[in-house]
């Protein structure tokens, strides 16, 4: 298993990093005896939605029927963390997958493709009726989690929605979200929010000391400013060569106004290779943001600090001679093009040519 894959299985990684506040918000719903039965722990990806999830399923499975001396019965004392020890039996069985109290909901392998669903579909959310209607095996508690719940398409939303308009007492759903504006209104209104921040760059920087200690400390740190706040991208990007790809397609940028057509050339030659679609999709991403990143920069008057040297310089350049109306018109097309590259599939290498021929041609304004 890559640190990536580790990093990114939220339900065998006990530890927390940089969502003290979060943590403290559930434990006090907690303590209180008014724990709401519905949390949407919303957030970008990567920033430990799922494995604040998962900590607080363990905690609950491990607490019975006390629940802070409330609504649901008295326990002897506050609890003052959500950590569970990870020799305790409910962490080996939520580790395993196997609480008989616990059921995930998330996207499935289609027997007919035998690939992963692009989507959540509703014979993913068939068992909730049947679980929601037994009795508890191991305590009081049950839990549901949801990841990710924007990727369930609307008939496994609505069954997701009559679970959580009237769910037996003590059962807690975690509904974990990257992008809550794609749920049906009346999910969110029955769950409440907590929205999880980007993680600090010392604190990405911090795990990926542990995770991948053979990386340079600048290359950690341009990693932690271009993931954003998200470890899991920092690891992902460490492990696929994000950082590299980043530098060509910065240094591709630097030269717009008179494009390295040879480069490109060479660029798209190596992305449309078999085996190279995730780079390819890595680059489309990149593309976005550094285009988003110099739109929004320039609209608030303040370009973001650099990931690599000078491209801070380069964006102010290129916006100068191309202007609002024009970028946001280049951007939008961009991004169309690569999003339909797999839809369409189409040519990987003439994608990779033809964004950048667009580019240049804003570029010289």
């Amino acid at each position: 298993m890559t640190a990536a894959e580790e990093t990114n299985d939220p339900r065998r990684t006990m530890e927390l990093f940089g969502h003290e506040a979060a943590e403290k918000t559930l434990l006090e719903s907690w303590n209180s005896g008014r724990m709401p039965h519905a949390w949407l722990i919303a957030g970008r990806h990567g920033v430990g939605k799922a494995t604040l999830a998962y900590r607080a399923a363990r905690f609950a499975l491990c607490q019975g029927a006390g629940q802070g001396g409330g609504l649901f019965g008295d326990a002897p004392a506050e609890a003052d963390s959500l950590a569970v020890d990870p020799a305790h039996p409910v962490c080996r069985q939520v580790n395993a997958g196997g609480h008989p109290d616990m059921m995930t909901i998330e996207r499935s392998i289609n027997p007919n493709t035998k690939k992963l669903r692009g989507e959540i579909v509703v014979d993913d959310v068939k068992r909730l009726s049947s679980f929601l209607s037994l009795t508890t095996s191991a305590g009081e508690w049950r839990v549901v989690i949801v990841d990710a719940a924007d990727e369930m398409n609307r008939n496994a939303a609505n069954a997701l929605l009559k679970g959580l308009e009237e769910p037996p007492a003590t059962t807690l759903f975690l509904l974990v979200s990257h992008a809550p504006g794609r749920l049906l209104p009346t999910i969110r209104s029955r769950c409440r929010t907590l929205n999880l921040s980007p993680l600090s760059d010392a604190t990405v920087i911090e795990l990926l000391a542990r995770h991948a200690p053979d990386l340079a400390p600048a290359d950690a740190g341009a990693l932690a400013r271009l993931a954003q706040g998200s470890i899991g991208e920092a690891l992902m990007l460490a492990e696929a060569g994000g950082l590299e790809l980043y530098r060509d397609m910065v240094g591709l940028f630097a030269q717009l106004e008179r494009l390295d057509i040879k480069a490109v050339h060479g660029l798209g030659a190596r992305l449309g290779r078999p085996g190279a679609e995730d780079s390819f999709r890595m680059l489309a991403r990149l593309v976005d943001r550094w285009l988003a990143g110099m739109l929004l920069g320039q609209a608030r008057g303040a370009i973001a600090p650099d990931i690599i040297d000078g491209e801070g310089e380069t964006a102010r350049r290129l916006w100068a001679r191309g202007g609002l109306a024009n970028w946001l018109e280049v951007w939008e097309k961009v991004t169309r093009l690569f999003s339909q590259a797999d839809r369409a599939n189409l040519d990987r290498k003439q994608v990779v040519i033809s964004a950048f021929l667009m580019l240049e041609a804003a570029a010289r304004g």
